[in-house]
């Protein structure tokens, strides 16, 4: 589940809103355990989405760097390298 998880500061173009909270859902899921709650848990588990992709994007915005900003294709495509070495050719 934590795979999911990307860095998301400092890149050009910068994060979105629906960026930050699809690595909040996962945050969630892991630390809970749950990949989709009960009905019972279900309002308690948005909250805490909500509350963690609120906290997430207050950080992003607060944090300065003088690195320039990194390309998103180009991440991608060492990450996909680094997923080929590690897994294999067919990752």
């Amino acid at each position: 589940m934590c795979r999911n998880i990307k860095t998301l500061f400092n890149f050009d173009p910068p994060v979105t809103d629906e960026e930050v909270r699809a690595a909040s859902l996962q945050f969630v899921r892991k630390i809970s355990g749950f990949n989709k709650p009960s009905k019972a848990n279900e309002a308690a588990f948005l909250a805490a989405v909500d509350e963690v992709a609120g906290v997430s994007t207050r950080l992003l915005r607060s944090l300065e760097t003088t690195a320039p900003p990194k390309n998103r294709e180009e991440e991608a495509a060492k990450a996909r390298a680094r997923a080929s070495d590690r897994f294999g050719a067919g990752a």
